[in-house]
């Protein structure tokens, strides 16, 4: 605990060195911690901004809507632009920092008309583990991560938040849909909506992490190994079969090595 204090106090000391802060807002863990502590420390001089786009789940909208609402925070939302930017959409490795970069440059110019200077993200040192191009573009543009600065992990975090009596701390983990579509296969539109509506099925029925990997009219089911069970109990089964073949997928299977972060960067 003395050491994850002193990870907190640098966080702190970072955040002091600003005058005013935009958060890039996803409605996540890392980032809502960010902006909570931001916005104690800094108060109305902390922004949180958000991008809305079919590769992002409309609840995790809601979720950033409400959050920012609860503890008062000026919230922006607008409309990113990557699902209209071909190099995005082919899907190729560089997806990510395509989309990252447009939606720093978005942002930039939005905190540039509020004559803030610092726009940071929500990237936790674990992240550097993954695969994460898009880190690179944030870096590139001057965004600032000052939870990496500090030395915070997700589990770290986690922790924080809670210790924060933060509604986030145990929210499971999230990611935009164009994960879901192996690298090489085009994004559509038709496709992020079919994913969203799985998951949307899955997570309704009490599932609290799941991914539905898309492979073509193939669904592949990722959920928690401690989940497994509970999913192919009766009539859980069933309903996410009819569920799904309406959705258009014709065949659905479950992974039985359960959900794995970033399970299409393996391959």
């Amino acid at each position: 605990m003395l050491r994850l204090k002193g990870k907190r106090e640098r966080l702190v000391s970072i955040i002091n060195g600003f005058d005013s802060l935009v958060v890039a807002f996803s409605g996540g863990v890392d980032s809502a911690f960010l902006l909570a502590i931001a916005y104690k420390i800094l108060k109305k001089n902390v922004v949180a901004i958000s991008a809305t786009s079919p590769i992002h789940p409309s609840r995790e909208t809601e979720y950033a809507k409400k959050f920012t609402q609860d503890l008062g925070i000026r919230h922006i939302l607008f409309k990113s632009r990557e699902i209209n930017h071909s190099g995005f959409m082919a899907n190729k490795k560089d997806r990510c920092y395509i989309c990252k970069k447009l939606l720093f440059e978005d942002i930039l110019k939005i905190a540039s008309d509020m004559g803030i200077k610092y726009i940071s993200h929500g990237a936790n040192l674990d992240d550097l583990d993954d695969f994460r191009p898009g880190l690179k573009a944030a870096k590139e543009m001057g965004i600032v991560a000052p939870l990496i600065d500090a030395g915070l992990s997700k589990d770290d975090i986690r922790l924080l938040s809670k210790d924060m009596n933060l509604s986030i701390w145990d929210k499971p983990a999230m990611a935009c849909f164009a994960t879901r579509i192996p690298y090489g296969t085009p994004l559509t539109q038709k496709a992020l909506s079919m994913i969203e509506l799985a998951e949307n099925t899955i997570i309704d029925l009490g599932f609290k992490t799941c991914r539905v990997r898309c492979h073509g009219e193939v669904a592949r089911i990722e959920v928690s190994i401690n989940d497994i069970e509970k999913f192919l109990n009766e009539p859980n089964r069933k309903t996410i079969i009819n569920k799904f073949k309406k959705i258009g997928f014709s065949h659905i299977a479950l992974d039985m090595e359960g959900y794995v972060r970033g399970s299409l960067n393996r391959h």
